[in-house]
Parts: C-alpha cells; sequence; structure tokens
C-alpha cells in the first residue's frame, strides 16, 4: 500500500527522490535492464509519463497533475510489492538499443550474445551476407533471432523454443519488426523438429542456472518461467544438448554461439578435450563460447 504522505510529492524531481528512497528501502534487486535504484526509478517514471527515455533534465522539475502522480505511486508500490521486473510492468525491455515486447509468458531479455551480434561476429564471420541460415535455438521473446536477422541480411532464420507460450510473445516481436517473411518460429524440444535443417550460424541463450542458484534467486526472478532459467544440478543439462546434437544441423564452416552464465569451468572439465573459443564481451570473456562445425 502507498504510504500516506506522498502529497507534497509534486514534481519530476521530487517523486524520483522518493522512488529511490523505497526501492533501496524494499531492498529490490536490480538485474533486469538496470543495476540501481536510481536508474529502475527513472526508467519507470519516464516510461509511465509517456516522456522520452533518454531525456530526464528538461521534465527533472515539471509539475504533474494528479492523475500523473497516481500512476507514478502506483507503479513504484507494484514494484515494490509484487517484486515484479520493471520489464512486466512495463511490457517492454530493450537489448541493444532495441526494444522488444514481454511478458510473464517468457524471460526478460539479457544475452551478451547480443552485443556480439552488434557487430555482426567480428572476426568470427568475415562476410555477414554469406550467411544464408541461422538457428535461434531458445528463442524466447525472439529477441535474439531478430537482431540476427539484423546482423545478416540475407539471412532465413528458425527461432525454436518448446514454449507456446513464449512463442505466441516472439510472434508479436517479430511482426513488429516486418521480419515475418525471414524468421520462421518452432515448437521444439531442442532439435526434435529441426531433422535434416543444416544452418550457418546457431546461436542459443539456453537455461543454465545451476540447482543451488535455483533455489537462491531473487524474488524477481522468481516471476519468469521456470523452465527459462534451471537446468539440472550443473547448470549445463540443456548446453550438453546443444553439443551432441550440434553438429549434423551446422554447414561444413557453420559456427556455433553458446551463452552459458558463470559456468564455464564446469563446462571446460566436462570437454575437455573441446577447442572452445571464449568470445569477449563487456563482462569479459567466461560466459559465451564458440565452437566451429569441425570442432564437434
Amino acid at each position: 500500500m502507498t504510504p500516506e504522505n506522498t502529497s507534497d510529492l509534486i514534481t519530476v524531481r521530487d517523486h524520483l527522490r522518493y522512488a529511490v528512497s523505497r526501492f533501496t528501502a524494499a531492498r529490490l534487486f536490480f538485474g533486469h535492464g538496470s543495476d540501481n535504484a536510481w536508474d529502475e526509478a527513472v526508467y519507470l517514471t519516464l516510461h509511465t509519463l509517456s516522456l522520452p527515455l533518454d531525456r530526464l533534465e528538461p521534465f527533472l522539475d515539471a509539475r504533474l497533475l494528479p492523475g500523473e502522480r497516481k500512476m507514478l505511486l502506483d507503479i513504484y508500490s507494484r514494484r515494490c510489492e509484487e517484486r515484479l521486473p520493471a520489464a512486466y510492468l512495463t511490457n517492454e525491455a530493450w537489448l541493444a538499443e532495441h526494444r522488444f515486447y514481454v511478458d510473464d509468458r517468457v524471460i526478460v531479455p539479457r544475452s551478451f550474445i547480443a552485443e556480439l551480434l552488434e557487430e555482426q561476429l567480428t572476426p568470427w564471420v568475415e562476410d555477414p551476407w554469406a550467411i544464408h541460415s541461422a538457428l535461434d535455438l531458445c528463442t524466447g521473446s525472439g529477441c535474439l533471432a531478430i537482431l540476427t536477422a539484423l546482423a545478416f541480411p540475407e539471412a532465413q532464420i528458425d527461432a525454436v523454443d518448446l514454449s507456446n507460450d513464449a512463442l505466441f510473445v516472439a510472434e508479436r516481436n517479430v511482426s513488429e519488426y516486418e521480419l515475418d517473411d525471414r524468421i520462421k518460429l518452432i515448437q521444439s524440444d531442442a532439435f526434435s523438429k529441426l531433422q535434416g535443417k543444416r544452418y550457418d550460424l546457431i546461436i542459443s541463450n539456453p537455461p543454465y542456472v545451476n540447482a543451488e542458484s535455483v533455489n537462491t534467486l531473487p524474488p524477481e526472478y522468481l516471476h519468469e518461467p521456470e523452465m527459462a532459467l534451471g537446468s539440472g544440478e550443473d547448470g549445463l543439462d540443456f548446453t550438453h544438448i546443444i553439443l551432441r546434437e550440434a553438429r549434423q544441423h551446422l554447414t561444413d564452416d557453420g559456427l556455433l554461439i553458446v551463452e552459458i552464465g558463470h559456468n564455464r569451468d564446469a563446462l571446460e572439465a566436462a570437454y575437455p578435450n573441446l577447442p572452445f573459443t571464449w568470445l569477449e564481451t563487456s563482462a569479459g570473456d567466461q560466459f559465451v563460447f564458440m565452437l566451429q562445425a569441425a570442432d564437434l
């Protein structure tokens, strides 16, 4: 319930200060687009007021209408009391400067692979126009499939997920980006419905949270689909499937790109003979590996 002593909150600046105080007191967890109370408050405030997300300063001392104040207090309260990720409150998430529709049928988009796609997988892909087929395994909201289509203009892309609910969300995003003619959505348990299909590029941001971490997830993560997070005792159950079956779905010069969270040591211990190439991202080289078809 929103405290009653909010009548003195008049301007955007007032509400931002109030939101940061509430978020801090509530000990919220930030990991779905922002990493601190201030950035989260700014985003929720600007979005709720239908203001540009990159223009805070001109509006800081603007006086708010009663209805606007109520909307802000309501969304701050929901963030604190329900512990919903901000993306589920606004039905949008941003990845590599691109906006995607999201709701609780899909995990909130976050992937270091997006950074690599922005660079068209340089230097591992010499000619982006030579990528003619790609697979996004565990597509969720479809965000990585869409970024793949934008990075490789000649590619036809299969976007696969086990969850029909997730594919409904992906369908909405694919349509919003007008990529229906290039991205095919497929309901499949891993590669099971892709017999005979080969790709120049396979990317995947699969479930990779290990059992110990699943048991200690902050409340915000518990609103996300469970099947999109946990992957067995060591977090690698789905990655094992990928490494077992990817070779038969790659072209001779194909590339496999997989994100595995904090599981590099466990993965290298499980596959000591695989020549993993660890790709550099903004967080380091621990999270995304690449293998060439010939390596598998």
